[in-house]
């Protein structure tokens, strides 16, 4: 019997750099027909099928409704976002549902990252016998902008933004070697202590508003590693492929993963090209 947990699923986003789209990007089609935002499957569906059994709880924001008439077939919790205040925001407004499962595990992840299997998340909810948090990250060929992951030794102390880690001298950012995924395993009694704090640090971050720039206020859920890192408690890390972990940000990773996505359905392994790493740490 496969262990459950509680999934906490971020649907809340408009996804703005998809030029021309206005829906909930999390309804973006894995098959296309005609068109790069017109198909079949949604993204949520095969993320939702992927995860463990248990509760599950789907944080909403833009286009609520349109998220609800979706998945009208599934037992689904909506956990309403108020506002866009970040990934942070997303999770806090996810305890109330966490303070009432059962489910002593919790699963965190994105409606727009479909291709993480099964199998992945069965790492993440293992490597929790030895982490109270645990992180999933993956070797990126380009780091790019990515969020990465700061280690000392073999334990997780940070995750840093390029805004920061590009400031590092050149040696200290050739140790960054994992990017973060933004997928995450926790031990619920944990998460729930943590996010009191998480509620407590809110950043204020300076942000384009049609065409005028506004003071917004966000919480960060990558400060939860930062928060157990000053009491003494090191998170964990499973890595994954880069092409399994790929999220749909803009038009050009929509059309990577519904590629993807028909070559997976065709019998083709595109997990062998890359080498999955199944290191836990």
């Amino acid at each position: 019997m496969k262990k459950r947990a509680a999934s906490v699923v971020f649907a809340a986003g408009k996804g703005s750099r998809m030029i021309g789209f206005d829906g909930n990007k999390t309804l973006l089609p894995l098959v296309s027909r005609g068109s790069l935002y017109e198909g079949q499957h949604p993204m949520l569906l095969e993320v939702l099928s992927n995860l463990p059994p248990g509760p599950k709880g789907v944080v909403v924001h833009h286009r609520a409704q349109d998220i609800r008439e979706a998945t009208q077939e599934l037992e689904l919790e909506y956990l309403h976002q108020p506002a866009a205040n970040g990934t942070g925001g997303a999770l806090l407004a996810a305890r109330h549902f966490l303070a009432i499962v059962p489910e002593e595990t919790v699963i965190i992840t994105m409606g727009d990252v479909p291709l993480i299997r099964p199998a992945t998340y069965e790492r993440l909810m293992a490597a929790l016998s030895h982490h109270a948090f645990v992180l999933l990250a993956f070797e990126p060929k380009d780091r790019g902008q990515y969020g990465m992951v700061e280690m000392e030794g073999e334990s997780v102390v940070g995750i840093v933004e390029w805004k920061y880690w590009s400031k590092y001298p050149g040696q200290k950012q050739e140790k960054l070697r994992y990017g973060n995924a933004g997928v995450y395993a926790a031990r619920r009694r944990v998460l729930l202590r943590y996010l009191e704090k998480l509620a407590a640090r809110p950043h204020v971050v300076r942000k384009q508003r049609g065409d005028r720039w506004v003071d917004v206020e966000e919480f960060f859920l990558t400060d939860l590693v930062e928060l157990m890192n000053e009491d003494g408690m090191r998170a964990g890390m499973v890595v994954a492929p880069e092409f399994e972990v790929t999220g749909v940000d803009t038009p050009e990773s929509l059309a990577r993963v519904q590629d993807l996505y028909a070559r997976l359905a065709m019998g083709q392994s595109p997990w062998q090209e890359s080498g999955a790493d199944m290191r836990t740490r």
